[in-house]
């Protein structure tokens, strides 16, 4: 189900039936703090994730004192704009972050919200960018980060096809690697509005690795994507729905991370190994004959009896005369006494 088309970020190929990558997003769970930044890579690592993903926002570049909140709450930020500003990492933190990524394993990735931002995460030599929704129509910062020839992800959560279309093309016209990512930009999503069914025509219109950006705060939609063949995850992570922020009804749990990553695992082992009815029904030949039924007499019989139905019972183990097989049998003539509970032989009737 996965396009032909790969590419790889850092040592992991994604594409053509590769694993799905999932990425644990934690976007600005950490509220501003270092600390917690770092206490997530370390809790979804131990989750099971394979790349942990973060927004990078430096407030002058990207934003206004105008700049209005999504969501209300924020008693400490006057403004949207302090609020960014209070999300900022230095260039030596943001190292730091990446430093310790990668000593767990981890793909570290982060979204720049401004060319400053690609700016500082080149820096990090970061293995590929993620498009928010919001920036897909932002293409001057989209151009600047297809130069670099790193694959990029685009999120999709606002764009039609046509911008999506557009996003793309700038991203090919450099001969970077590119996949596309369904979202819906609500949060939290409900079931009805994921666009499961977009996945497929991702994948047909672009013909390149595709990702479900999941926002349901749920478990079930990142496996329903990954049943569908998603090459991709990206799912929001909090330690804890009592933790603070605007996007904690949208995340999942860092347990609920590890599940998510065993029930995708287990998913696409089941689909990356596609199963022969008729083989695998005669490797278990033993365990047929353990569970069917056989036929066997019902009472005692005599030589030369016309077997009728009710002389017939269908018991296990299935070693005898399948009962599958009864109709050959009802109307035909026993060469010998059968005592009650004997199993019939075939060469025992006319």
């Amino acid at each position: 189900m996965s396009s032909h088309h790969t590419f790889s970020i850092g040592p992991r190929s994604i594409g053509n039936s590769q694993p799905c990558l999932i990425i644990a997003e934690i976007a600005q769970a950490h509220d501003g703090s270092l600390g917690g930044a770092h206490a997530y890579i370390d809790a979804v690592a131990d989750a099971g994730a394979e790349a942990v993903k973060f927004q990078t926002h430096i407030a002058d570049a990207e934003s206004t004192p105008q700049e209005r909140f999504r969501v209300p709450g924020f008693p400490q930020d006057e403004t949207r704009y302090a609020y960014w500003k209070r999300m900022e990492f230095s260039d030596e933190q943001w190292s730091g972050l990446a430093s310790h990524a990668r000593d767990k394993g981890l793909i570290f990735l982060s979204t720049p919200f401004s060319v400053a931002a690609v700016e500082l995460l080149e820096r990090l030599d970061v293995p590929a960018w993620k498009i928010g929704s919001g920036e897909v129509n932002n293409l001057p910062m989209l151009e600047t980060i297809a130069r670099t020839g790193k694959p990029v992800l685009l999120s999709s959560g606002l764009s039609t096809w046509a911008e999506l279309d557009q996003a793309v093309a700038i991203v090919r016209a450099e001969n970077a690697p590119v996949a596309t990512f369904q979202c819906t930009s609500s949060y939290p999503c409900p079931a009805q509005e994921l666009g499961l069914n977009v996945l497929d025509e991702m994948r047909r219109r672009y013909d390149c690795p595709v990702g479900l950006s999941d926002h349901s705060g749920n478990i079930f939609a990142s496996m329903a994507a990954a049943s569908l063949g998603a090459d991709l995850i990206e799912l929001h992570t909090v330690f804890s729905r009592e933790c603070f922020g605007p996007d904690v009804t949208s995340s999942v749990t860092t347990d609920e991370l590890k599940q998510v990553v065993e029930g995708i695992r287990f998913i696409q082992t089941a689909l990356l190994h596609p199963v022969e009815k008729d083989n695998a029904a005669a490797s278990r030949i033993e365990l047929k004959r353990l569970f069917g039924k056989s036929m066997i007499a019902a009472r005692d019989l005599i030589s030369g009896h016309k077997l009728a139905m009710n002389d017939i019972e269908l018991k296990k183990p299935g070693t005898g005369i399948p009962a599958k097989r009864l109709g050959e049998f009802v109307g035909r003539t026993v060469r010998r006494n059968y005592a009650q509970g004997e199993f019939f032989e075939e060469h025992d009737f006319e």
